[in-house]
């Protein structure tokens, strides 16, 4: 005989049975049928929060400061023709002219100013706070943990 799980059954027939009811013999089949739902359980809860916290940090950086030292040089001679701003090295000169009137039109050149201009650097040094925040996970008993729990102590 075989296994009854591999869907062949055995039929016997006695001798005394007629013709006609071996020939309207029927076989029953069995079948089963297998259906699958979900619904959605919970199983547990979280609590997320942030917190926020500060910590301190030295900053130090090399700050450029620039400054113009202004001189202004008389001259007093005499030119002919108009002088233009002109650059020796880091410094500007602007000059500056007058005209005076005489019996004949001169120019004098009176003075020129000297724009020089130095670069220093300081170092700077400060304490600041900055802020940083953290994420905190707490497990919150849920309501079936609950239920189950109550259960469980009551079967004690």
């Amino acid at each position: 005989m075989s296994d009854p799980n591999d869907g062949e059954r055995e039929l016997s027939f006695s001798e005394h049975s007629s013709a006609n009811s071996t020939d309207n013999a029927k076989l029953t089949l069995l079948a089963e049928d297998l259906s699958v739902g979900k619904e959605a359980v919970e199983t547990g809860r979280v609590r997320v929060s942030k917190q926020t916290h500060t910590r301190e940090v030295a900053v130090e950086e090399s700050l450029l400061r620039e400054s113009a030292e202004i001189e202004t040089i008389p001259i007093g001679r005499q030119i002919f023709e108009m002088p233009s701003v002109r650059h020796e090295g880091e410094t500007i000169v602007v000059p500056i002219v007058e005209e005076i009137l005489h019996t004949e039109r001169r120019l004098i050149l009176k003075e020129e100013v000297r724009i020089t201009r130095r670069k220093t650097t300081e170092q700077f040094h400060d304490r600041v706070t900055l802020r940083y925040q953290e994420a905190v996970v707490t497990r919150v008993q849920s309501a079936s943990e609950a239920v189950d729990n109550a259960s469980t102590n009551e079967s004690k």
